[in-house]
Protein backbone atom coordinates (compact mmCIF):
# COMPACT_ATOMS: atom_id res chain seq x y z
CA UNK A 1 0.00 0.00 0.00
CA UNK A 2 2.59 2.52 1.21
CA UNK A 3 4.26 1.87 -1.92
CA UNK A 4 1.14 2.28 -4.51
CA UNK A 5 1.05 5.88 -2.16
CA UNK A 6 4.81 6.61 -3.32
CA UNK A 7 4.11 5.66 -7.03
CA UNK A 8 1.41 7.90 -7.16
CA UNK A 9 2.77 10.77 -5.11
CA UNK A 10 5.80 10.56 -7.80
CA UNK A 11 3.07 10.61 -10.66
CA UNK A 12 1.38 13.28 -9.20
CA UNK A 13 4.19 15.06 -9.04
CA UNK A 14 5.70 14.78 -12.53
CA UNK A 15 2.38 15.22 -14.45
CA UNK A 16 2.53 18.65 -12.13
CA UNK A 17 5.78 19.74 -13.21
CA UNK A 18 5.33 18.73 -17.65
CA UNK A 19 2.16 20.36 -17.28
CA UNK A 20 3.52 22.93 -15.74
CA UNK A 21 3.86 25.28 -19.10
CA UNK A 22 0.53 23.78 -20.51
CA UNK A 23 -3.15 24.85 -20.47
CA UNK A 24 -6.11 22.53 -21.40
CA UNK A 25 -9.45 23.87 -21.53
CA UNK A 26 -12.84 22.73 -21.86
CA UNK A 27 -15.29 24.67 -23.53
CA UNK A 28 -18.56 25.45 -25.60
CA UNK A 29 -22.00 26.68 -25.82
CA UNK A 30 -25.51 24.68 -25.44
CA UNK A 31 -28.25 26.30 -27.60
CA UNK A 32 -31.96 25.71 -27.46
CA UNK A 33 -35.65 27.03 -28.24
CA UNK A 34 -38.42 26.64 -29.96
CA UNK A 35 -39.27 27.05 -33.60
CA UNK A 36 -42.39 27.53 -35.76
CA UNK A 37 -41.48 26.95 -39.33
CA UNK A 38 -44.26 27.61 -42.29
CA UNK A 39 -44.91 27.00 -45.50
CA UNK A 40 -43.14 22.91 -45.36
CA UNK A 41 -45.13 20.25 -46.98
CA UNK A 42 -48.39 19.50 -44.69
CA UNK A 43 -48.06 22.69 -42.99
CA UNK A 44 -46.30 24.40 -40.70
CA UNK A 45 -43.90 22.77 -37.93
CA UNK A 46 -43.30 23.26 -34.57
CA UNK A 47 -40.66 21.63 -32.62
CA UNK A 48 -37.73 22.12 -30.46
CA UNK A 49 -34.58 22.56 -32.08
CA UNK A 50 -30.79 22.75 -31.21
CA UNK A 51 -28.79 25.70 -32.18
CA UNK A 52 -30.94 28.24 -32.59
CA UNK A 53 -28.75 30.93 -32.65
CA UNK A 54 -25.42 28.94 -32.92
CA UNK A 55 -24.71 24.89 -33.20
CA UNK A 56 -24.26 23.10 -29.57
CA UNK A 57 -20.89 22.26 -29.44
CA UNK A 58 -18.68 21.20 -26.58
CA UNK A 59 -14.47 21.39 -26.75
CA UNK A 60 -11.07 20.71 -25.89
CA UNK A 61 -8.29 22.92 -26.71
CA UNK A 62 -5.01 23.26 -25.44
CA UNK A 63 -1.60 24.57 -25.61
CA UNK A 64 1.74 24.10 -24.47
CA UNK A 65 4.51 26.93 -24.43
CA UNK A 66 7.70 25.61 -25.99
CA UNK A 67 9.76 28.83 -25.55
CA UNK A 68 11.38 31.27 -28.02
CA UNK A 69 7.40 31.98 -29.90
CA UNK A 70 6.67 28.36 -30.35
CA UNK A 71 3.53 26.86 -28.98
CA UNK A 72 2.20 23.45 -29.88
CA UNK A 73 -2.01 23.60 -30.03
CA UNK A 74 -4.86 21.55 -30.26
CA UNK A 75 -8.63 21.84 -30.85
CA UNK A 76 -11.23 18.64 -31.08
CA UNK A 77 -14.83 19.83 -31.14
CA UNK A 78 -18.17 17.92 -31.41
CA UNK A 79 -21.20 18.80 -32.35
CA UNK A 80 -24.50 17.53 -30.15
CA UNK A 81 -28.08 17.82 -30.34
CA UNK A 82 -29.85 19.66 -27.00
CA UNK A 83 -33.04 17.93 -28.47
CA UNK A 84 -32.32 14.56 -28.78
CA UNK A 85 -28.90 14.19 -27.34
CA UNK A 86 -27.67 13.02 -30.46
CA UNK A 87 -24.59 14.15 -32.76
CA UNK A 88 -26.76 14.47 -35.83
CA UNK A 89 -29.99 16.47 -36.90
CA UNK A 90 -32.83 16.52 -39.17
CA UNK A 91 -34.10 19.96 -41.18
CA UNK A 92 -38.14 20.55 -40.26
CA UNK A 93 -38.79 19.30 -43.52
CA UNK A 94 -37.16 15.60 -42.78
CA UNK A 95 -35.15 14.01 -46.22
CA UNK A 96 -37.02 15.98 -48.49
CA UNK A 97 -35.28 17.41 -51.58
CA UNK A 98 -35.98 19.53 -53.95
CA UNK A 99 -38.76 19.34 -56.30
CA UNK A 100 -36.06 19.79 -58.97
CA UNK A 101 -34.39 17.16 -58.09
CA UNK A 102 -36.93 14.63 -57.87
CA UNK A 103 -39.90 15.24 -60.50
CA UNK A 104 -39.07 14.42 -64.02
CA UNK A 105 -40.74 17.30 -65.80
CA UNK A 106 -37.75 19.70 -64.26
CA UNK A 107 -35.08 16.70 -64.45
CA UNK A 108 -35.97 15.73 -68.07
CA UNK A 109 -38.22 18.91 -69.58
CA UNK A 110 -37.57 17.61 -72.89
CA UNK A 111 -38.87 14.01 -73.17
CA UNK A 112 -42.26 13.04 -74.18
CA UNK A 113 -44.82 13.88 -71.06
CA UNK A 114 -45.46 9.81 -71.52
CA UNK A 115 -41.74 9.15 -70.34
CA UNK A 116 -41.66 11.12 -67.86
CA UNK A 117 -44.38 9.89 -66.49
CA UNK A 118 -42.77 6.43 -67.04
CA UNK A 119 -39.67 6.99 -65.40
CA UNK A 120 -41.35 9.19 -62.63
CA UNK A 121 -40.78 6.03 -59.75
CA UNK A 122 -37.49 5.62 -60.96
CA UNK A 123 -36.94 8.88 -60.10
CA UNK A 124 -39.04 8.87 -56.83
CA UNK A 125 -36.79 6.15 -56.10
CA UNK A 126 -33.45 7.49 -56.34
CA UNK A 127 -34.91 10.57 -54.75
CA UNK A 128 -35.43 9.02 -51.70
CA UNK A 129 -32.58 7.47 -51.54
CA UNK A 130 -30.81 10.34 -52.17
CA UNK A 131 -32.77 12.14 -49.05
CA UNK A 132 -32.07 9.32 -46.81
CA UNK A 133 -28.53 9.56 -47.08
CA UNK A 134 -27.88 13.39 -47.66
CA UNK A 135 -31.13 15.05 -46.89
CA UNK A 136 -31.36 14.52 -43.57
CA UNK A 137 -27.93 15.09 -41.89
CA UNK A 138 -26.15 18.12 -41.57
CA UNK A 139 -23.12 16.81 -42.25
CA UNK A 140 -22.69 15.13 -46.13
CA UNK A 141 -19.52 12.72 -45.17
CA UNK A 142 -21.58 11.19 -42.16
CA UNK A 143 -21.50 11.41 -37.93
CA UNK A 144 -18.04 11.64 -36.57
CA UNK A 145 -17.66 12.40 -33.22
CA UNK A 146 -15.22 15.74 -33.64
CA UNK A 147 -17.48 16.74 -36.45
CA UNK A 148 -16.56 20.68 -35.85
CA UNK A 149 -13.08 20.69 -35.72
CA UNK A 150 -10.40 18.20 -34.85
CA UNK A 151 -6.84 19.75 -35.60
CA UNK A 152 -3.48 20.36 -34.20
CA UNK A 153 -1.04 22.58 -34.91
CA UNK A 154 2.52 24.56 -34.06
CA UNK A 155 2.49 28.45 -34.18
CA UNK A 156 5.91 29.76 -34.59
CA UNK A 157 7.66 33.57 -34.64
CA UNK A 158 6.61 33.41 -38.55
CA UNK A 159 2.81 32.09 -38.63
CA UNK A 160 0.66 28.79 -37.74
CA UNK A 161 0.99 25.32 -39.20
CA UNK A 162 -2.07 23.43 -38.92
CA UNK A 163 -3.65 19.77 -39.88
CA UNK A 164 -6.71 18.00 -39.51
CA UNK A 165 -10.52 19.22 -40.30
CA UNK A 166 -11.11 23.19 -40.30
CA UNK A 167 -13.29 25.80 -41.16
CA UNK A 168 -12.16 27.17 -45.18
CA UNK A 169 -10.87 30.13 -45.62
CA UNK A 170 -14.20 31.19 -47.64
CA UNK A 171 -16.41 30.14 -44.57
CA UNK A 172 -14.48 32.26 -42.35
CA UNK A 173 -14.46 35.22 -44.12
CA UNK A 174 -18.42 34.60 -44.91
CA UNK A 175 -18.66 34.55 -40.95
CA UNK A 176 -16.55 37.50 -40.17
CA UNK A 177 -18.29 40.20 -42.41
CA UNK A 178 -22.13 38.48 -42.05
CA UNK A 179 -23.73 41.11 -39.59
CA UNK A 180 -25.03 37.75 -37.30
CA UNK A 181 -21.33 35.75 -38.01
CA UNK A 182 -23.27 33.12 -39.45
CA UNK A 183 -25.81 32.54 -36.98
CA UNK A 184 -29.87 32.13 -36.92
CA UNK A 185 -31.60 31.68 -40.07
CA UNK A 186 -31.22 35.24 -40.97
CA UNK A 187 -27.41 34.73 -41.82
CA UNK A 188 -26.36 34.45 -45.10
CA UNK A 189 -25.58 30.90 -45.61
CA UNK A 190 -28.69 29.33 -45.12
CA UNK A 191 -30.59 30.55 -48.39
CA UNK A 192 -27.62 28.72 -50.27
CA UNK A 193 -26.99 25.58 -48.05
CA UNK A 194 -29.10 22.75 -50.54
CA UNK A 195 -26.75 22.52 -52.31
CA UNK A 196 -23.99 24.71 -50.48
CA UNK A 197 -22.38 27.42 -52.16
CA UNK A 198 -19.57 27.53 -50.06
CA UNK A 199 -17.69 24.76 -48.06
CA UNK A 200 -18.34 25.06 -44.59
CA UNK A 201 -15.18 23.16 -43.66
CA UNK A 202 -12.90 20.36 -44.83
CA UNK A 203 -11.14 17.45 -43.55
CA UNK A 204 -7.57 16.12 -44.35
CA UNK A 205 -6.39 19.39 -44.58
CA UNK A 206 -3.43 21.71 -43.89
CA UNK A 207 -3.20 25.43 -43.40
CA UNK A 208 -0.79 28.16 -43.07
CA UNK A 209 -2.04 31.21 -41.20
CA UNK A 210 -0.50 34.30 -39.82
CA UNK A 211 -2.01 37.47 -37.51
CA UNK A 212 -0.41 40.41 -37.42
CA UNK A 213 -1.95 43.04 -35.91
CA UNK A 214 -5.02 43.99 -38.30
CA UNK A 215 -3.91 41.39 -40.85
CA UNK A 216 -5.28 38.00 -40.77
CA UNK A 217 -4.37 35.58 -43.92
CA UNK A 218 -4.42 32.20 -44.87
CA UNK A 219 -3.82 29.56 -47.02
CA UNK A 220 -5.33 25.76 -46.92
CA UNK A 221 -4.87 22.45 -49.33
CA UNK A 222 -7.06 19.60 -48.76
CA UNK A 223 -5.48 16.36 -50.29
CA UNK A 224 -8.77 14.56 -50.83
CA UNK A 225 -8.21 11.34 -48.85
CA UNK A 226 -11.80 10.40 -49.19
CA UNK A 227 -12.88 7.95 -51.87
CA UNK A 228 -16.37 9.86 -52.24
CA UNK A 229 -18.08 13.27 -52.45
CA UNK A 230 -14.60 15.29 -52.15
CA UNK A 231 -11.58 15.56 -53.87
CA UNK A 232 -8.43 18.16 -53.40
CA UNK A 233 -9.20 21.43 -51.92
CA UNK A 234 -7.54 24.35 -51.88
CA UNK A 235 -7.96 28.17 -50.26
CA UNK A 236 -7.32 31.65 -48.87
CA UNK A 237 -8.02 34.64 -47.33
CA UNK A 238 -7.04 37.89 -46.34
CA UNK A 239 -8.32 40.27 -44.11
CA UNK A 240 -8.04 43.92 -42.54
CA UNK A 241 -9.70 44.37 -39.48
CA UNK A 242 -9.59 46.90 -36.88
CA UNK A 243 -12.43 48.76 -34.67
CA UNK A 244 -13.48 51.15 -37.07
CA UNK A 245 -13.70 49.01 -40.36
CA UNK A 246 -12.53 46.22 -42.02
CA UNK A 247 -12.02 44.64 -45.64
CA UNK A 248 -11.31 40.91 -47.00
CA UNK A 249 -11.28 38.51 -49.56
CA UNK A 250 -11.31 34.54 -49.51
CA UNK A 251 -11.06 32.02 -52.41
CA UNK A 252 -12.41 28.18 -51.75
CA UNK A 253 -11.84 25.67 -54.87
CA UNK A 254 -12.85 21.81 -54.80
CA UNK A 255 -12.48 18.94 -56.65
CA UNK A 256 -15.26 15.82 -57.04
CA UNK A 257 -14.44 12.55 -56.45
CA UNK A 258 -13.39 12.24 -60.32
CA UNK A 259 -10.50 14.98 -60.03
CA UNK A 260 -12.88 17.76 -61.65
CA UNK A 261 -13.03 20.98 -60.67
CA UNK A 262 -16.42 21.48 -58.80
CA UNK A 263 -17.76 23.94 -56.19
CA UNK A 264 -15.37 27.12 -56.49
CA UNK A 265 -16.43 30.40 -54.50
CA UNK A 266 -14.95 33.98 -54.02
CA UNK A 267 -16.17 36.08 -51.38
CA UNK A 268 -15.23 39.54 -50.89
CA UNK A 269 -16.84 41.24 -47.45
CA UNK A 270 -16.25 44.92 -45.48
CA UNK A 271 -17.97 46.09 -42.69
CA UNK A 272 -18.37 49.79 -41.42
CA UNK A 273 -18.64 50.78 -37.24
CA UNK A 274 -21.41 53.48 -37.10
CA UNK A 275 -21.39 54.74 -33.67
CA UNK A 276 -22.58 52.19 -31.74
CA UNK A 277 -23.75 50.07 -34.66
CA UNK A 278 -21.89 48.43 -37.48
CA UNK A 279 -22.89 47.95 -41.10
CA UNK A 280 -21.92 44.41 -42.74
CA UNK A 281 -21.43 43.57 -46.62
CA UNK A 282 -20.78 40.84 -48.63
CA UNK A 283 -21.20 39.10 -52.27
CA UNK A 284 -19.55 35.33 -53.88
CA UNK A 285 -19.37 34.36 -56.57
CA UNK A 286 -20.10 30.45 -56.87
CA UNK A 287 -19.66 28.49 -59.72
CA UNK A 288 -19.90 24.20 -60.08
CA UNK A 289 -19.48 22.50 -63.43
CA UNK A 290 -18.66 19.53 -62.09
CA UNK A 291 -20.59 18.52 -58.70
CA UNK A 292 -19.48 16.16 -56.04
CA UNK A 293 -21.21 12.92 -54.78
CA UNK A 294 -23.60 12.46 -57.54
CA UNK A 295 -21.08 11.24 -60.42
CA UNK A 296 -22.72 7.48 -59.08
CA UNK A 297 -26.74 7.90 -60.12
CA UNK A 298 -26.09 6.30 -63.63
CA UNK A 299 -24.83 3.27 -62.52
CA UNK A 300 -27.34 3.06 -59.72
CA UNK A 301 -30.17 3.29 -62.34
CA UNK A 302 -28.85 1.47 -65.41
CA UNK A 303 -30.48 -2.19 -64.36
CA UNK A 304 -33.71 -0.51 -63.83
CA UNK A 305 -33.82 1.46 -67.03
CA UNK A 306 -30.79 0.57 -69.58
CA UNK A 307 -27.82 2.63 -70.56
CA UNK A 308 -28.81 4.91 -72.80
CA UNK A 309 -31.86 6.54 -70.19
CA UNK A 310 -29.61 6.10 -67.21
CA UNK A 311 -26.45 8.99 -69.10
CA UNK A 312 -29.86 11.10 -69.34
CA UNK A 313 -30.68 10.49 -65.80
CA UNK A 314 -27.12 10.55 -64.66
CA UNK A 315 -27.06 14.13 -66.40
CA UNK A 316 -29.97 15.34 -65.45
CA UNK A 317 -29.37 15.21 -61.45
CA UNK A 318 -25.81 16.84 -62.31
CA UNK A 319 -27.48 19.66 -63.71
CA UNK A 320 -29.96 20.05 -61.22
CA UNK A 321 -27.12 20.72 -58.53
CA UNK A 322 -25.09 22.87 -60.83
CA UNK A 323 -24.25 26.25 -59.60
CA UNK A 324 -23.91 29.76 -61.52
CA UNK A 325 -24.94 32.28 -58.70
CA UNK A 326 -23.95 35.68 -56.76
CA UNK A 327 -24.46 35.54 -52.70
CA UNK A 328 -25.15 39.09 -51.77
CA UNK A 329 -25.32 39.72 -47.97
CA UNK A 330 -26.29 43.67 -46.16
CA UNK A 331 -26.96 43.60 -42.63
CA UNK A 332 -26.61 45.90 -39.31
CA UNK A 333 -26.07 45.10 -36.11
CA UNK A 334 -26.23 47.32 -33.36
CA UNK A 335 -25.92 47.16 -29.47
CA UNK A 336 -28.06 49.23 -26.73
CA UNK A 337 -26.95 47.67 -23.12
CA UNK A 338 -27.85 44.30 -22.34
CA UNK A 339 -29.44 43.96 -25.79
CA UNK A 340 -27.91 43.40 -29.73
CA UNK A 341 -30.28 43.74 -32.43
CA UNK A 342 -30.02 42.70 -36.43
CA UNK A 343 -31.28 43.38 -39.48
CA UNK A 344 -30.07 41.67 -42.19
CA UNK A 345 -31.46 41.00 -46.14
CA UNK A 346 -29.77 38.32 -48.25
CA UNK A 347 -30.00 37.33 -51.94
CA UNK A 348 -28.78 34.26 -53.59
CA UNK A 349 -29.13 35.39 -57.40
CA UNK A 350 -29.41 31.62 -59.47
CA UNK A 351 -28.21 32.70 -63.14
CA UNK A 352 -29.24 29.43 -64.23
CA UNK A 353 -32.43 28.29 -66.30
CA UNK A 354 -33.69 26.93 -63.15
CA UNK A 355 -34.12 30.14 -62.07
CA UNK A 356 -33.75 29.02 -58.43
CA UNK A 357 -33.52 32.75 -56.30
CA UNK A 358 -33.61 32.78 -53.03
CA UNK A 359 -34.45 36.23 -51.10
CA UNK A 360 -34.23 36.28 -46.97
CA UNK A 361 -34.89 39.10 -44.68
CA UNK A 362 -36.13 39.54 -41.20
CA UNK A 363 -34.92 40.55 -37.47
CA UNK A 364 -32.92 39.24 -34.82
CA UNK A 365 -32.29 40.31 -31.14
CA UNK A 366 -30.33 38.76 -28.29
CA UNK A 367 -30.76 39.71 -24.20
CA UNK A 368 -27.65 38.90 -21.85
CA UNK A 369 -28.87 37.95 -18.82
CA UNK A 370 -25.14 37.41 -18.16
CA UNK A 371 -21.57 37.18 -19.05
CA UNK A 372 -22.28 33.73 -20.19
CA UNK A 373 -26.26 33.22 -20.95
CA UNK A 374 -29.00 35.51 -23.26
CA UNK A 375 -32.07 34.83 -24.24
CA UNK A 376 -32.90 35.56 -28.59
CA UNK A 377 -35.52 35.71 -30.72
CA UNK A 378 -35.28 35.59 -34.00
CA UNK A 379 -38.38 36.53 -37.13
CA UNK A 380 -37.10 35.41 -40.36
CA UNK A 381 -38.69 35.42 -44.26
CA UNK A 382 -37.53 33.48 -46.90
CA UNK A 383 -39.12 33.94 -50.50
CA UNK A 384 -38.57 31.47 -53.10
CA UNK A 385 -39.08 32.36 -56.78
CA UNK A 386 -38.51 30.11 -59.88
CA UNK A 387 -37.07 26.75 -58.78
CA UNK A 388 -35.81 28.35 -55.45
CA UNK A 389 -37.38 26.23 -52.01
CA UNK A 390 -35.01 27.12 -49.31
CA UNK A 391 -36.97 27.11 -45.61
CA UNK A 392 -35.17 28.65 -42.85
CA UNK A 393 -33.35 26.77 -40.15
CA UNK A 394 -31.07 28.21 -37.37
CA UNK A 395 -27.42 28.64 -36.26
CA UNK A 396 -27.28 24.75 -35.69
CA UNK A 397 -29.45 23.06 -38.57
CA UNK A 398 -30.53 23.61 -41.84
CA UNK A 399 -34.12 24.04 -42.41
CA UNK A 400 -34.38 22.06 -45.65
CA UNK A 401 -36.75 22.88 -48.43
CA UNK A 402 -40.47 24.47 -49.01
CA UNK A 403 -43.66 22.52 -49.80
CA UNK A 404 -42.77 22.97 -53.51
CA UNK A 405 -40.52 25.36 -55.77
CA UNK A 406 -41.40 28.66 -55.21
CA UNK A 407 -43.52 28.75 -52.00
CA UNK A 408 -41.93 30.89 -49.37
CA UNK A 409 -41.49 30.18 -45.46
CA UNK A 410 -41.36 32.58 -42.70
CA UNK A 411 -39.35 30.97 -39.43
CA UNK A 412 -40.45 32.49 -35.50
CA UNK A 413 -37.96 30.99 -33.19
CA UNK A 414 -37.09 32.00 -29.10
CA UNK A 415 -34.12 30.04 -27.86
CA UNK A 416 -31.53 30.35 -24.71
CA UNK A 417 -27.68 30.23 -25.08
CA UNK A 418 -25.36 29.79 -22.91
CA UNK A 419 -21.75 29.70 -22.83
CA UNK A 420 -18.85 27.85 -21.25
Amino acid sequence: MKSRLLVMTCLSAATTASWAQSKVELYGIVDAGVTRVSGLKGGGVTQLASGVMEGSRFGVRGQEDLGDGYRAIFTLENRFEVDTGGISNRPPSRNQLPDRVTYARYLLPSLPTVQQNALQPVLTRVSNALGTQVGINVRSDGPAFFDRQAYMGLVTPVGALLAGRMYTPGYELVGTFDALNAQSSLSSGQIAAVPYAVDIRVSNAVAYRIQKDAITASLMVGFGEKAIDTGHFIGGLAMYRNDAFGVGVAYNQRDNENGQRSLTSTVLGAYLTVGAGRIHASAAEIHDRHPSAVSTIGAQVTPLVGPTLAGLIQEAYTDAVRQDATLWHLGYRHQLGSATYYVAYNVYNDVRAANADVASYGVACTYALSKRTDISAVVTHFSNTGLGQAAPGGGGYLGGVTARAGADSTSVALGVRHRF
